[in-house]
């Protein structure tokens, strides 16, 4: 098993606006624990890298995956450890339903330290889209 972690939440907003939030990554450390700035390296596309600083070093992402307005993963790789971040947006109500899964998946020496790694990021992270809520 590689779910790290998984919630979903109604935002009391469009899913539009929830959108527009959700990709203004220079607002990225309002709702991810740990992050202090984020920058995107060009328009939003897969392939687009995010450049970040979170627990005192400088990190990267790729846009791996993207549906404009409904759907974004964000993946990091480094030294043995893959986390894939998933969000995905559907209007419910007159607000947005949010779900994030983050799977992370662990190679070479690493591997034996997987459920220990995907424990702390759901520590680390699994408050993200309460934070994102806070913003609506």
């Amino acid at each position: 098993m590689t779910l790290a972690f998984q919630d979903r939440r109604i935002l009391p907003a469009s899913p539009e606006s929830v959108w527009s939030t959700l990709t203004d990554f220079s607002r990225a450390a309002e709702w991810m624990p740990g992050v202090t700035d984020m920058r995107a390296d060009g328009p939003l596309a897969v392939g687009t890298l995010l450049h970040y600083r979170a627990q005192g070093r400088e990190q990267t992402s790729t846009v791996s995956a993207l549906d404009p307005g409904r759907s974004l993963t964000l993946t990091s790789e480094r030294s043995g450890v893959r986390a894939d971040y998933r969000y995905d947006l559907e209007p419910e109500g007159s607000g947005t339903a949010v779900a994030l899964s983050a799977d992370v998946v662990t190679s070479g020496p690493m591997r034996l330290l997987g459920g220990v790694i995907r424990s702390a990021i759901a520590k680390a992270d699994g408050a993200q889209l309460e934070r994102l809520g806070t913003l609506f």
